[in-house]
């Protein structure tokens, strides 16, 4: 029996590894599970799975919770100081890091801290504090397997590789709901547009991180430290069919990919279960009925965004970190019909000229990068920046 730590328990990769450890009752048992402002949601799974402890981010909707809660055994709290409860809870064994955003950082960081294997769904806190997070997870000698599809596929096709050997990693990227625009059409781009995906099934800020490709660029850093690969080892390939998850390319000309439908709980299932794999009720993958299997270059002038994360990890110290907290801004701007769809890509450049490296030391250091980024980003977007 493996006890859990869900955070971000009620976000799609959250309920999703409740899917899972409900498949699995004998397998895995749920003791602290983290939310947002979905308190609804989160009522519901403290009910069905009985953690010991759970957070949420305010202090009324703690209360609205335990009001709901009454006669049930659940330690109630609120705030980051409740996510690093979770996050370190003594009984926990491995953390289903999947908060979105910068936010994931501090709680993350802190399971490391107390020795937690971490399965990370959370791709910023490496983009953000790649260098201390990664010497932390060595220092602690605990396990941090990857949930991102494309970082899952990338781990099951070094098993048993050295990365000596390694000439490419090979990401593979849907292209997004807008792979086909012109600029001219991606001028004109709503909110609603870009939430629509092709293939997968995600939330609402990692949707239109997808549309700018912007998420790929974060899972170029994330790959960078996840597999101590250089950026100029880091390819990304557009895959509209979402088969391949993405592939290792060794010194000898052989390339490992993995395959399979394009569902998370694959990925998840992995984490949880490694080095063994779950026997998931999953829809098997037919290639006589996918077809052809194409790939493409992503294109930088329409895709700006992938050739900024690219700029940002050449530079590194600081810059990763100001350039997620300018997206994260960003992309609550565009929903907010704030800034147009191209307006992403422009103000994450404009606030990325703005910043003087730093070199970062400590989380504290990160999170005054961070908090300098979204001050500017959102001092230009009041400046009038579309």
């Amino acid at each position: 029996m493996k006890n859990l730590t869900i955070l971000g328990s009620t976000g799609s990769i959250g309920v999703s590894t409740l899917q899972i450890v409900d498949a699995f009752p004998d397998l895995y048992r749920v003791v602290a599970l983290s939310a947002g402002k979905n308190v609804d949601l989160l009522l519901k799974q403290v009910k069905a799975f009985r953690p010991k402890v759970v957070a949420v981010a305010s202090e009324a909707d703690a209360e609205k919770l335990a009001a709901n809660l009454k006669g049930h055994d659940v330690q109630i709290l609120s705030g980051v100081e409740g996510l690093i409860q979770c996050a370190t809870y003594p009984d926990s064994q491995m953390v289903v890091a999947a908060i979105v955003g910068a936010a994931g950082l501090v709680p993350t960081m802190a399971a490391i801290k107390a020795g937690k294997d971490v399965a990370l769904a959370n791709k910023e806190t490496l983009v953000a504090a790649g260098p201390l997070v990664m010497d932390e997870v060595e220092r602690q000698g605990c396990n941090m397997i990857p949930v991102d599809s494309e970082h899952s596929a990338i781990f099951q096709s070094l098993a048993g590789q050295r990365n000596e050997d390694i000439r490419r990693l090979i990401l593979t990227a849907s292209g997004g709901p807008f792979r086909k625009h012109t600029l001219k059409q991606l001028e004109s781009v709503l909110p609603a547009d870009a939430l629509a995906h092709p293939n997968w099934d995600m939330g609402r800020k990692i949707s239109i991180d997808s549309a700018t490709m912007m998420n790929k660029g974060l899972e170029v850093i994330e790959a960078h430290w996840l597999f101590r690969v250089p950026a100029s080892q880091i390819a990304v390939h557009i895959h509209p069919e979402s088969i391949i998850h993405s592939m290792v390319e060794y010194q000898d000309g052989a390339v490992m990919a993995q395959l399979g439908i394009p569902d998370m709980k694959t990925p998840i299932a992995y984490a949880l279960s490694w080095p063994q794999r779950l026997p998931l009720k999953q829809e098997p993958l037919n290639l006589t009925q996918a077809g052809r299997l194409t790939f493409d270059e992503p294109d930088l002038e329409r895709f700006p965004c992938l050739r900024l994360a690219y700029q940002a990890l050449e530079v590194g110290g600081s810059l990763p970190a100001v350039m997620n907290a300018a997206n994260e801004v960003a992309v609550e701007a565009f929903l907010q019909n704030r800034i147009s769809f191209l307006g992403i890509a422009g103000l994450i450049e404009a606030v990325m000229k703005r910043h003087q490296r730093e070199e970062l030391t400590t989380i504290d250091r990160v999170l005054q990068a961070d908090l300098w980024g979204r001050q500017e980003a959102r001092t230009l977007i009041d400046g009038g920046l579309k």
